[in-house]
């Protein structure tokens, strides 16, 4: 609903008119990707304490926890992206990707940073309940960076660099670059955002498996 509010609001405002882009897709991939790793991490955080009568069965563990939550959020984010994409498509409003692969591995790289994201604040939270009030102010302050509402290509040349350390705004390129790659420049690196997926997700299974040891069921 809120991907489809600012698609709307944007076509409304008639920006589409201004901009060679497709307005209606550049607010599609933008929101959509966005919401998928911003709403991962608080789905994890905290989410232990409330589900702590599982932990008597032998084989859930913290992990599980988190993961079953991370699933769920990924398959709402998918059926929205592709639920919006059919009807835009059907409607006319944007045309149908120009590289479906590279949307897949795109969403697929988001999906993974997100989750390795939301693992490291949620199990990091069990130690310190600061994450779960500093997670909230953080999500928004990086809402503007994401990319969700700007291309790289379009800022000066001695910012593009320091945006790229941002893993998200990779995200956005990369599914931009498959909805209407040529219609712009996209600047991303699939490798960094791997290293950093990588290095991400071993941080946050070496905390959660220390929360795992440390956990005393009441």
């Amino acid at each position: 609903m809120f991907t489809l509010g600012v698609s709307v609001l944007w076509t409304v405002a008639g920006l589409h008119q201004i901009s060679d882009l497709p307005i209606v897709a550049f607010a599609l991939t933008g929101y959509s990707t966005v919401l998928l790793w911003r709403n991962m991490p608080s789905r994890c955080i905290g989410a232990v304490t409330p589900n702590s009568s599982l932990m008597y069965h032998r084989n859930v563990r913290v992990i599980d926890i988190y993961l079953s939550r991370l699933a769920l959020e990924t398959i709402g984010a998918t059926m929205s992206l592709v639920i919006l994409s059919v009807a835009f498509v059907g409607f006319e409003l944007i045309r149908p990707p120009e590289n479906v692969l590279l949307v897949a591995w795109g969403w697929f790289l988001t999906a993974w940073f997100g989750s390795a994201l939301a693992i490291l604040f949620g199990a990091w939270s069990e130690n310190t309940e600061v994450i779960e009030k500093v997670w909230h102010p953080m999500s928004y302050f990086l809402f503007p960076l994401s990319g969700a509402a700007f291309l790289v290509d379009a800022l000066p040349p001695q910012f593009r660099d320091a945006m790229l350390w941002l893993p998200m705004v990779h995200c956005t390129e990369i599914i931009r670059d498959g909805f209407f790659g040529s219609k712009f420049t996209a600047h991303y690196d699939s490798g960094y955002l791997i290293m950093v997926n990588l290095a991400l997700l071993a941080l946050a299974l070496s905390l959660e498996r220390k929360v795992s040891r440390e956990l005393v069921l009441e």
